[in-house]
């Protein structure tokens, strides 16, 4: 997997760095990456909270010049209706961010519903085992923890394909390896993560 923050299009600097590029979100990159060939000017990126969805807006708001809504699906219908039709007029790109993408996005306005029918769509997918071990990476060297690969691979073939799972998983060892003063270890994760719903221990295997 590539740690890249961008489509090789965009120049990358150091606000870019945190956002990792796997399979499982390279259609979003790619499809902002080609918002001049939009067919409206407006997107919709669809994901789970914790995915890195808001950052790729901020990046992508930076970039293109854009106007983001976050959590779109929150806001007032007829509020992101207007901003719909603004971006059309003006052609500054707006990007709609929402936890899905229509229908399962439900809209009760009717044009509002056809404009977002109207709009490219890219949906962020539950992490792959490239990006679950760069997550798991990237985040163990930002708490200055010293995750071993071997852990690494332990944790990835354990925990729960969900970014947020991934993000509770570090916390929860971070915490339990602060309070004991341990190194992170197989047996520590296997000690902290054992009742944690998102965490499958599969003790027959390799320790």
């Amino acid at each position: 997997m590539s740690q890249i923050a961008l489509p090789l299009a965009w120049q990358p600097d150091a606000r870019d760095a945190e956002f990792l590029v796997s399979p499982s979100n390279a259609v979003a990159v790619a499809m902002l990456d080609r918002w001049a060939t939009w067919p409206v000017r407006t997107a919709i990126l669809a994901g789970p909270p914790r995915s890195g969805r808001s950052l790729l807006g901020r990046i992508f708001a930076a970039r293109a010049g854009a106007r983001v809504i976050d959590d779109a699906h929150r806001e007032p219908e007829e509020a992101v209706f207007h901003a719909w039709n603004r971006a059309q007029e003006t052609g500054r790109p707006l990007l709609l961010i929402a936890d899905d993408a229509p229908p399962t996005w439900q809209v009760a306005l009717p044009d509002l519903r056809s404009r977002l029918h109207a709009s490219p769509t890219a949906t962020i997918a539950p992490p792959d085992d490239a990006l679950m071990t760069a997550l798991f990476e990237h985040g163990f060297a930002q708490r200055r923890l010293d995750a071993r690969a071997d852990l690494i691979a332990w944790l990835v073939a354990r925990v729960e394909r969900r970014h947020a799972s991934v993000i509770d998983a570090m916390d929860r060892l971070d915490s339990a390896a602060l309070a004991g003063r341990r190194r992170l270890t197989i047996p520590l994760a296997r000690e902290t993560l054992h009742a944690v719903p998102a965490f499958t221990d599969r003790s027959d295997e390799t320790t």
